[in-house]
């Protein structure tokens, strides 16, 4: 056991180390967020060329 195994290591309460869900996790991280729940405008809107 070396001396810095028995120092005390005080952390503090307010740190985060990891988030539970990071921006990039999410529709709006890429950039796919609509409001609503009417998906017709959005389907009409990306409907292929050729159709």
């Amino acid at each position: 056991m070396g001396p810095d195994d028995d120092r005390p290591v005080d952390l503090g309460d307010d740190l985060e180390i990891l988030p539970d869900q990071t921006s990039d996790d999410t529709d709006a991280g890429w950039g796919e967020w609509r409001g609503g729940g009417d998906d017709d405008a959005r389907l009409i809107e990306e409907r292929p060329p050729h159709w």
